[in-house]
C-alpha cells in the first residue's frame, strides 16, 4: 500500500474525511471565481468592440461616399467623350473642304456632302434624331412656331422649317423652328 492510501485509511478511521471533502469543494469554488469574468469588464469589452466596428463602418461609408462623388464628377466631366471623339472625323472632313483649291466648287460640295453623311452616322450612333417637320401637324412639344401664314395646306400644318429639331434618346433637346399654316387665305 502506498503512503497516500495509508493516510486516507487513517483519515477515514479518524473522521477527517468530511474536512478533506469540504476543503476540496471550497478550492473548486475559488478556482471557478478566478476564471469568471466580471460582468462590468465584459460589457466594457463588448462596448469597445462595437465602437471599433462602428468606427470602421463609418470610415468605410465615408470612403464610399468620396469615391462615388469622384465617379459622378468624372462621369459629368467626360460624359460626351465618345461623342466628341466621333465628331473629330466630321471636323477633319470640314478642314479638308476648307483647304480645297479655289475654283473647285464641285470638290467642296462633295466634301461637304461626305461631311454631312459622317455627321448623320455619328448622330445615329448616339441616338440623336433629326426632326423633319414639314408637312406634319404642328406639335408644340417638338416644334417652335416662328410665325403663321396663309397657305393652301390645312390649318396648323408645318409649311416650312428654318432649323431642324433634334431629340436625344427620345428627349427633345432642340425644337424645330417652323412656319405654320393658318389655312387658305379668306
Amino acid at each position: 500500500m502506498s503512503n497516500k492510501e495509508k493516510d486516507s485509511k487513517q483519515d477515514i478511521e479518524h473522521g477527517d474525511v468530511e474536512e478533506k471533502v469540504e476543503e476540496t469543494v471550497v478550492d473548486d469554488e475559488v478556482e471557478q471565481d478566478s476564471t469568471e469574468i466580471d460582468p462590468l469588464e465584459a460589457a466594457q469589452a463588448e462596448v469597445a468592440e462595437l465602437k471599433d466596428k462602428l468606427l470602421r463602418q463609418h470610415a468605410e461609408t465615408e470612403n464610399l461616399r468620396k469615391r462615388t462623388e469622384r465617379q459622378v464628377a468624372d462621369a459629368h466631366k467626360y460624359a460626351i467623350e465618345k461623342f466628341a471623339t466621333s465628331l473629330l472625323d466630321v471636323v477633319d472632313n470640314l478642314e479638308r473642304a476648307v483647304e480645297t483649291e479655289e475654283g473647285n466648287e464641285k470638290a467642296v460640295r462633295e466634301g461637304v456632302t461626305l461631311t454631312l453623311d459622317s455627321w448623320h452616322k455619328v448622330a445615329e450612333k448616339f441616338a440623336l434624331e433629326r426632326i423633319d417637320a414639314v408637312g406634319q401637324s404642328f406639335d408644340p412639344h417638338f416644334h417652335e412656331a416662328l410665325s403663321k401664314m396663309p397657305s393652301e395646306d390645312a390649318e396648323d400644318t408645318v409649311i416650312a422649317q428654318h432649323v431642324a429639331g433634334y431629340t436625344l434618346n427620345g428627349r427633345l433637346i432642340r425644337p424645330a423652328k417652323v412656319l405654320v399654316s393658318s389655312g387658305p387665305a379668306k
